[in-house]
């Protein structure tokens, strides 16, 4: 799937971004390799729909006003951290010739026998891979089917994906990606269901034992401090 995005460019900088963002507009830059950094201007429902769908792992054909469009990755995305909008994109221009490292997302599709059969829960360790290819190569995401998860000692590890060839996967190949838990005894169901009351008793009494160990030490205090003066008068004395 082809992705295109219009953008113009941008000669507003500074605080005056703020209003450009209230007529929702989202600054943006351009930079790459041997390539000088350009000053953008993004239409906010465009480029939440195209990022919905392409993510930071998808090529764009990113066209700045009329000029020819260009190849680019989102390469990172702020947003405002009280409403979550679009706040700031930084494209990066890639060159076709040269590899890329980027985190290809993991979709987990089928069903788990495990699950399904057995009543265990589906758990999942990793959400993405790191993955080195060249432009043309990448892939959004990588499914990883689950039916293969009939017993709850099966595992799917990362040396399990299927890329094609032109893509390496950087993470640890012996990595486990997910796996089906067994459901809990009603030993183990009850173990961890008083485990927090046992834990908070237990902490009581802590509590209670340094509180009366204080106190004791406390009351034993002017008993000491009396025994000392006692002491240093019979010295005085002979």
């Amino acid at each position: 799937m082809t992705f295109g995005l219009n953008v113009k460019k941008r000669e507003v900088t500074g605080k005056g971004v703020k209003n450009l963002r209230k007529q929702n507009l989202i600054p943006a830059v351009i930079y790459g390799k041997d390539v000088p950094s350009l000053n953008l201007l993004v239409e906010y429902l465009p480029f939440s729909k195209l990022y919905k769908e392409a993510g930071e792992s998808t090529l764009i054909d990113l066209k700045v006003d009329e000029a020819t469009p260009v190849k680019v990755l989102v390469q990172d995305v702020q947003r405002d951290p009280l409403t979550g909008k679009f706040a700031h994109i930084d494209f990066h221009q890639i060159k076709m010739t040269e590899k890329l490292k980027v985190d290809a997302l993991l979709k987990f599709i089928g069903e788990a026998p495990a699950v399904k059969e057995l009543g265990g829960t589906f758990v999942h360790s990793m959400d993405k891979v790191e993955i080195e290819c060249l432009p043309q190569d990448l892939v959004h995401e990588i499914e990883v089917d689950i039916s293969s998860l009939k017993t709850f000692e099966e595992r799917i590890h990362v040396k399990d994906l299927k890329v094609s060839s032109g893509v390496k996967i950087l993470a640890d190949m012996n990595a486990t990606i997910a796996a089906v838990e067994a459901p809990l005894t009603e030993e183990e169901l009850k173990a961890e269901l008083e485990t927090p009351v046992a834990e908070k008793v237990e902490e009581v009494e802590v509590v209670e034992k340094a509180k009366k160990e204080g106190e004791e030490e406390a009351a034993a205090a002017p008993e000491a401090a009396g025994e000392k003066k006692e002491e240093k008068k019979e010295e005085k004395k002979k």
